[in-house]
């Protein structure tokens, strides 16, 4: 990877020390056309992480989901694709937002995240979309 690339396209944090990660490795040695990327959750009482290959395609998805939850809705990114699955619920079984990750396909792991993003947090990530698809896009064939 070059130096200033842009590598989190997602990044959901608050002050208990919960946070869910999407993180662009590289290109994908093994598929032109993808990236490399993990997920990686981090809690006081369980830290993993998984691995995801993503295409345009995804990072398109990821672009609707955010506008819906900018409309309020909850959003499924990734589901029913091969590998882990990405949920966020604005008003999750806490009270507050929570990230789901499930790793259905591999790990067959579910891991629930409560947190409390900061108010800019959507702005945020479609400037890290931006940032991601105008350095890796360009790059990636067929």
């Amino acid at each position: 990877m070059g130096d200033g690339a842009p590598t989190e396209l997602l990044f959901l944090a608050d002050d208990e020390g919960n946070s869910v990660a999407v993180s662009v490795l590289g290109r994908n040695p093994r598929w032109t056309a993808g990236l490399e990327a993990e997920i990686v959750v981090r809690t006081p009482f369980v830290s993993g992480r998984t691995d995801l290959a993503l295409h345009v395609s995804k990072l398109e998805e990821w672009a609707d989901a955010l506008d819906r939850l900018d409309a309020g809705e909850d959003v499924a990114w990734m589901e029913m694709s091969r590998g882990p699955s990405l949920f966020i619920h604005l008003d999750g079984e806490r009270g507050c937002p929570e990230v789901v990750v499930e790793d259905e396909s591999l790990s067959m792991v579910t891991v629930r995240v409560p947190l409390v993003p900061p108010d800019d947090w959507i702005a945020d990530h479609r400037r890290r979309l931006r940032e991601v698809m105008a350095h890796w896009v360009p790059m990636l064939s067929g």
